[in-house]
């Protein structure tokens, strides 16, 4: 979590903000108030902040919500489970970027989490994420390596390599993430995680959502809203719930 934000500084929550917010728009829906699910450090609820919503902050990791409460300390952050959160609000945008439904390595999962998302919207509210496909999570990166340094807010340098293997046998794409952290004043650490992601198509993703409640849903590429072709690595899901 404390390194998280530097080595995904370049990641367009901006762009990604304004893609799901002209949808809602084109779409007529007024949309006051916003849950991010898997927020972690709040990059992409800043971008809803910005756009004038009233936005709750949701994830299962602690240490990323304290980085988020950090940057944004006007905001609501709350720790819970995709799977199974419950709050007492209900919302008119839900948002799960970057592709964190991937984390979830079953179809009950997914299916679980959006039982939850379309029990969380208000009537006639709009659920925006994405997710990897199948072929996404097998070749999520060119050469299946990235690496670097970065600088991160308290001054630290940071050495990252993460590696990418797709596993067959379990059809999922296993990412080692190594960080060696330096400190301007301070002793060197190095620490190793270890993500999995399960990739969904769209026709599984289809019977998911309907399954969930969701009778009204476009599946989409980014930018430009075209339809998905068997080579697109991620998509985009748009899901109404029905109105009262």
């Amino acid at each position: 979590a404390a390194v998280y934000d530097a080595i995904m500084a370049d990641v367009e929550y901006d762009a990604w903000a304004d893609f799901v917010l002209t949808y809602a728009r084109d779409a007529e829906l007024k949309v006051k108030t916003a849950l991010d699910l898997a927020c972690g450090t709040g990059g992409f609820t800043r971008e809803l902040l910005n756009a004038d919503l009233q936005v709750t902050g949701l994830d299962g990791s602690a240490d990323m919500l304290q980085e988020a409460r950090r940057r944004l300390p006007g905001v609501e952050f709350v720790q819970g489970d995709l799977r199974n959160f419950q709050l007492d609000e209900k919302y008119d945008l839900l948002t799960c970027v970057f592709d964190s439904l991937n984390n979830l390595l079953s179809a009950d999962d997914l299916s679980a989490a959006f039982g939850r998302m379309h029990a969380h919207l208000n009537p006639g509210g709009l659920l925006a994420c994405d997710l990897n496909t199948r072929l996404g999570v097998r070749e999520l990166w060119e050469g299946d390596a990235i690496e670097g340094v970065v600088t991160a807010a308290d001054g630290a340098e940071v050495h990252y390599h993460w590696s990418h293997h797709f596993d067959p046998q379990a059809e999922l794409g296993v990412v080692q993430a190594f960080c060696r952290v330096q400190p301007e004043n301070g002793d060197m650490q190095e620490f190793v995680e270890t993500h999995r992601e399960r990739g969904f198509d769209p026709p599984e993703v289809q019977a998911l959502l309907r399954q969930a409640g969701f009778s009204t849903f476009e599946i989409v590429e980014y930018p430009d809203y075209a339809d998905p072709t068997p080579d697109t690595p991620r998509i985009w899901v748009f899901a109404r719930k029905e109105k009262a």
